[in-house]
């Protein structure tokens, strides 16, 4: 990181009035689920949607600009994050609010889990499938996450989002352009809120759904290691896992990261695994799978920042394990 601006002493006027906190070189394998990666430049933690758009209002445009969640489906490489990254905090943006008798107002930093449960207690069905993924709002509305056959865009009516010049914005259901794990929303966009809308349901049905759901993770997924989920998209017409089974990738290892044995689409980091590791083992798993079936995963796993010096991951690795 020798070579960035050190932003805070060149730009001071950007951080100052701030309520939220501010606080660089932040390490950022403490925020991330498989708890690897190099620190953030700058982080900063607004304490609300209002603190955040003054912050942007002043941010230079040529300064990088990354938003960060929960980080269960982030691989932050170890030479970190130049510029700043903006973290957005269960206190200014986990609100969860039940604004009618199928409507959920929640923050983007609203844990998935937690707004399943506000459903349930709500009576509000359609949202049990968020009991079974690992992230935050704010993820799923970017990705369209989805699991147990439903997905993110049945839910949504409206987004709120602020863009990079500090400018608000809400975006119904259409112009969040959903796709399979996917959003054509602007990428400048940050989520801060949403509005999403389910059906009536019984309490028992729901809960019996939920129950379900948490079932099937406990028994196929390594749901207690160091993970991000899901590594690949599945292809059109199969599954990513059983097409890195058939390339015998199951369980292959780079370093201490590993393909799971239990499910081999999840990469886990099984002790002191380096982002270069991990990012090194997904492009091999990539180049496996496309010379055994002349199929190409793509990454579900968003990886971010630089690359340390000498190792540079290339992508299509081919034979070398």
């Amino acid at each position: 990181m020798s070579d960035q601006l050190n932003l805070m002493e060149n730009m001071p006027e950007v951080f100052q009035g701030l309520r939220g906190k501010v606080t660089p070189n932040a390490p950022l394998a403490n925020v991330t689920w498989l708890r690897v990666g190099g620190p953030a430049e700058v982080m900063f933690q607004p304490a609300d949607a209002d603190d955040l758009q003054d912050f942007l209002k002043k941010l230079p445009e040529e300064v990088p600009l990354l938003v960060v969640g929960v980080g269960s489906n982030l691989l932050v490489r170890d030479g970190g994050v130049p510029g700043v990254v903006v973290r957005l905090s269960a206190k200014g943006f986990g609100e969860i609010n039940q604004i009618s008798d199928t409507r959920i107002e929640a923050g983007a930093a609203c844990l998935d889990k937690r707004l399943a449960a506000a459903a349930h207690l709500a009576g509000i069905g359609g949202f049990h499938f968020y009991h079974g993924i690992p992230g935050g709002l704010g993820g799923a509305l970017r990705m369209n996450a989805g699991a147990n056959g439903a997905e993110t865009r049945e839910r949504v009516v409206e987004v709120h989002a602020i863009d990079r010049r500090g400018e608000k914005h809400v975006l119904s259901n259409d112009e969040m352009g959903y796709a399979y794990r996917h959003s054509g929303a602007p990428a400048d966009l940050i989520f801060t809120h949403a509005v999403l809308e389910g059906y009536p349901e019984a309490s028992d049905a729901i809960k019996t759904a939920m129950d379900e759901v948490q079932h099937h993770r406990e028994t196929v997924q390594p749901i207690r290691e160091k993970t991000g989920g899901s590594t690949f998209k599945n292809p059109p017409g199969t599954s990513a896992w059983k097409e890195i089974d058939a390339a015998g990738c199951r369980g292959m290892m780079v370093g201490a990261a590993q393909m799971s044995p239990m499910h081999c689409n999840f990469m886990i980091n099984t002790g002191n695994a380096t982002a270069y590791d991990l990012e090194t083992l997904g492009e091999t798993v990539r180049a496996r799978v496309l010379e055994h079936s002349g199929i190409r995963l793509e990454w579900e796993i968003k990886r971010v920042g630089t690359f340390r010096e000498g190792q540079m991951v290339q992508k299509f690795l081919g034979r070398m394990l």
